[in-house]
C-alpha cells in the first residue's frame, strides 16, 4: 500500500513550516510543498480548505483531510491516528 498523498502549504520563514518540513523528512514521509506567498492560487485554495491565512496547513489523503496552523504537538498524533507513522 503506497502512503496517501500529503500537501503541505507553507510560507517561506515561517518557523512552524520548517518544523512541519522538518518532521516530514525525520520520518522518510514525501510530501507536496506548496509555497502560498509566491503562489496566489496556492494561498487562495489553502485559505479555502482551511478556512484561515496562517501556515503550515496540511491536505491529506483521498478524502482531503485538513490540519491547519499546527505544530509538531498537532501533527505527529494526526499522521499517527491515520496510520502513516508509528
Amino acid at each position: 500500500m503506497s502512503q496517501p498523498r500529503l500537501f503541505l502549504y507553507v510560507k517561506e520563514g515561517c518557523p512552524w513550516c520548517a518544523e512541519a518540513e522538518s518532521f516530514l523528512r525525520r520520518h522518510s514521509l514525501a510530501y507536496d510543498k506548496v509555497d502560498v506567498i509566491s503562489d496566489a492560487a496556492a494561498f487562495a485554495r489553502m485559505r479555502e480548505v482551511s478556512g484561515q491565512i496562517k501556515a503550515p496547513v496540511m491536505e491529506f489523503g483521498e478524502d482531503r483531510e485538513i490540519l491547519a496552523d499546527f505544530g509538531e504537538d498537532e501533527l505527529a498524533p494526526f499522521l499517527r491516528d491515520r496510520g502513516v507513522i508509528t
